[in-house]
């Protein structure tokens, strides 16, 4: 354990591979596909925030003091039974529990738009080969050791993997199961699926954990008992090369940014109105009078305000954002 005085305790760090990263306790990742949907936060029951569909047909769970953090089911109607239902352990990172709610959140979209029931209803396709293939399209291999009736594919680390139990009967029994790290109350990610999961909704999870992006954690946040199997670089001593591989989604205030940015450009740009000519035209008139020699008092700066420094290449058309 960390002492609470030891400075790179709470260190943000970058993990890979992934799915060895564990849980940062927050879930955000996971819930920011349904950042829009209805959110409801409860008092009493183990589900501390459901967010469901706007129909309640899909519905993520957040149990936040359970073994089972996430519980993620699918029903035809908001009254009915849950079609499937997958579940996520206190140490599966959430950006794994991301694939799966981003792949539903786009499974719904489309069928509000073409009025249809979704395909996150439509049941597991045949044969299992499409569930695996991120996987194996990322040099996953099928291990040959797997119980009868059985399909195991395995990282190349043999630190994760993905199985499939085709025995038994029952809509409710797991039929998937994907895991990283070894058995361990701390140490084993495990993300379950039962039988009417559609395959699509498990490969885009599955797909999550053949990326080799690391994820950000708190130094703390990574068991001690893997961290021989992971790598950790320290955020603020990553090359900006490794910081452009690390690719996100623009964030809502990233597109504020570059929309008001692009707003002032035009603005720079745009036809003076009549007034703004006539003002233009007299300060034209003025400066000239100056280099003629002519006595004009200079305007004085407001208190507190220094000139604007141009950097060295900027747009000479760029508008200055200096309230002087």
């Amino acid at each position: 354990m960390y002492a609470p005085d030891d400075p790179t305790r709470y260190q943000e760090v970058l993990v890979s591979p992934m799915y060895l990263a564990g849980s940062n306790g927050t879930g955000e990742a996971g819930f920011a596909p349904v950042a829009h949907w209805p959110h409801q936060y409860l008092d009493e029951g183990p589900c501390q925030l459901l967010v469901t569909s706007p129909d309640q047909r899909i519905r993520i769970g957040w149990l936040g003091d359970d073994f089972e953090l996430w519980k993620i089911s699918a029903a035809e109607d908001a009254f009915s039974a849950s079609r499937w239902t997958a579940t996520f352990n206190h140490v599966t990172p959430a950006e794994m529990v991301a694939g799966l709610t981003a792949a539903l959140v786009q499974d719904y979209d489309e069928a509000i738009a073409s009025d249809t029931p979704g395909r996150f209803l439509t049941g597991p396709t045949v044969p299992w080969r499409d569930t695996v293939r991120p996987l194996t399209d990322a040099g996953w291999n099928l291990d040959g050791a797997a119980e009868l009736g059985t399909v195991e594919i395995i990282a190349p680390d043999d630190q994760a993997g993905i199985l499939i139990d085709r025995r038994g009967y029952g809509s409710d029994r797991t039929t998937v199961e994907l895991w990283a790290g070894p058995p361990g109350w701390g140490t084993r990610a495990e993300a379950t699926f039962t039988a009417r999961t559609p395959s699509h909704l498990i490969a885009a999870t599955a797909a999550v954990m053949a990326k080799s992006t690391p994820v950000v954690r708190e130094r703390h946040q990574v068991d001690r008992r893997m961290q021989h199997l992971v790598t950790m670089t320290p955020v603020a001593s990553a090359t900006p090369i490794a910081e452009a591989q690390v690719s996100r989604a623009p964030t809502p205030l990233d597109v504020r940014r570059t929309a008001v940015t692009q707003a002032v450009h035009r603005a720079a740009r745009a036809p003076r109105t009549a007034a703004d000519l006539r003002v233009m035209a007299a300060q034209s008139r003025s400066t000239g009078a100056a280099q003629n020699g002519r006595d004009t008092p200079r305007p004085r700066p407001l208190p507190g305000c220094r000139p604007t420094r141009r950097r060295p290449g900027a747009d000479a058309e760029s508008p200055s954002l200096n309230p002087c």
